[in-house]
């Protein structure tokens, strides 16, 4: 088979393929032997019916349309991966002729290529990591968060007044806007921490001020974007109508940090073993994650420097792609959507909304990743998709990368090893600056919906209460 592709102005390419004569010759021979085989010819044992015979029976150009259809599609697939081309469409064919046995066969079709873009520079990437090894700033935080998770509440004197930041425990009746309880709203009492986020702002705000026994007494409207709390309630009220009574005012009491108390709760012998496995277990955290913190951080300082604005069906692919593995995952783990997104703390909106800048994001960072591979002459050798298929652990990984060339699939994991290759070698030639922490707007991201599943997939409290006035 002889391929030859012809690039177009429009970003697309035309391909024409040419098989030799003997293969045809072949082809043709092998189908009418199929046909034979196949249908009852009268006055012919099955297998023995002459040419002849099967064109006067099946039509004349019935052998010859079944080796052209088997020609055109069973070779386009091969002669993409032969060209080493990415298409982002089905290919279109031209006008094709029926094959004439013995004599070459060529046909074309012209397919729109994955774009090529350029960077506005291909010097290293200068990212900020933190420190590989635990800082004392970071051990300190995680000891105080494990003195707060160990606290303990105490009443607070019958005149301390609630504040933005208090520990309280309240009772309190809820109904909905026809007036019928809301019982997982409903409680005697209850343990409530303001500033938590676990309500609208809005319910904080009617508590402060208001001591021991005092009540209030308030309705609030649905939020659009409700809270953990109310997001139950989404769509089925309007309004909640609350009744609160404040049964007491907590302050927090911190356990001192002893030898003594880290023995009997944490069993460590001292404090400066704990402070060591503390040290040790952030070092180990950190070892986990760094990899793909550097990896991240280099995706999106790459990505940055892309020249242009990715095509929006690249990014429709990517979110198809990601919603679709995003769905298989909690099929796997017997999950809804809305199981999801009440856990997340997220509306259907918000999810929508995130995969899409997602999508954006990663469709943005595989052309930067293309354009970078490209300036390195990085390239997927037959070698390299060949480890992949071996890395599946199917019984014939041969058989199962020849089917994939076959269905024409094959450009997918060429694409995916190519890429891969350019963010080690990014990885590997990025400048690293250790820092205590990262900048606030490297770790306000969106919430990702999805990931993609062949490469990716990641893993709060209190302040101390006010003191009464």
């Amino acid at each position: 088979m002889e391929t030859k592709v012809e690039k177009l102005e429009d970003g697309q390419a035309k391909v024409t393929v040419t098989i030799d004569g003997k293969d045809v010759a072949d082809r043709i021979k092998k189908t009418y032997k199929d046909f034979a085989n196949r249908y009852n010819f009268p006055g012919f044992r099955k297998g023995k019916a002459p040419r002849k015979v099967i064109d006067t029976a099946v039509g004349k150009d019935a052998v010859a349309a079944t080796v052209t259809d088997e020609i055109v599609n069973g070779s386009y697939p091969l002669a993409i991966d032969d060209a080493r081309l990415y298409p982002i469409s089905r290919p279109t064919f031209g006008e094709t002729d029926l094959v004439r046995d013995g004599e070459p066969y060529s046909f074309d079709f012209t397919v729109a290529l994955k774009p090529e873009f350029e960077l506005t520079s291909y010097d290293n990437v200068e990212i900020e990591l933190p420190f590989a090894e635990a800082t004392e700033k970071e051990i300190e935080q995680q000891i105080e968060s494990l003195r707060e998770h160990y606290a303990t509440y105490e009443n607070s004197p019958a005149n301390t007044k609630v504040k933005p930041d208090s520990h309280i425990e309240l009772s309190m009746k809820a109904t909905d806007d026809a007036g019928e309880p809301i019982p997982s709203l409903t409680a005697e009492s209850r343990p409530y921490s303001l500033g938590g986020n676990l309500f609208p702002a809005e319910f904080d705000e009617q508590l402060l001020g208001l001591k021991k026994g005092q009540t209030a007494e308030f309705e609030l409207a649905m939020p659009e974007d409700a809270p953990i709390m109310l997001s139950a309630l989404q769509g089925k009220t309007e309004k909640v109508n609350f009744e609160v009574e404040i049964i007491a005012v907590k302050r927090q009491v911190i356990p001192e940090l002893t030898d003594e108390w880290v023995k009997e709760v944490l069993s460590f012998d001292t404090v400066e073993d704990f402070r060591k496995g503390v040290a040790d277990s952030i070092t180990a955290q950190k070892g986990d994650i760094l990899p793909r913190l550097k990896e991240n951080a280099c995706l999106e300082a790459v990505a940055e420097r892309l020249v242009g604005e990715v095509p929006e069906s690249l990014a429709e692919e990517t979110e198809s792609t990601l919603l679709q593995d995003f769905f298989q995952q909690l099929q796997a783990q017997g999950t809804s959507l809305d199981m999801y997104l009440a856990m997340q703390g997220i509306t259907a909106d918000q999810f929508k909304a995130d995969v899409k800048q997602q999508a954006q994001d990663m469709a943005k960072q595989d052309m930067a990743l293309d354009a970078w591979a490209k300036h390195y002459g990085i390239e997927a050798t037959d070698e390299d998709v060949a480890e992949e298929f071996a890395k599946t652990g199917v019984e014939d990984p041969l058989a199962l990368q020849a089917e994939w060339r076959q269905n024409g699939q094959l450009y997918l994991v060429r694409q995916g090893t190519l890429r891969a290759k350019a963010v080690s070698d990014l990885m590997d030639k990025a400048v690293v600056t250790e820092v205590e922490s990262l900048t606030e707007q490297k770790d306000e991201k969106p919430k990702k919906a999805a990931k993609k599943s062949s490469k990716k997939a990641e893993k709060k409290e209190e302040e101390p209460a006010a003191e009464a006035e």
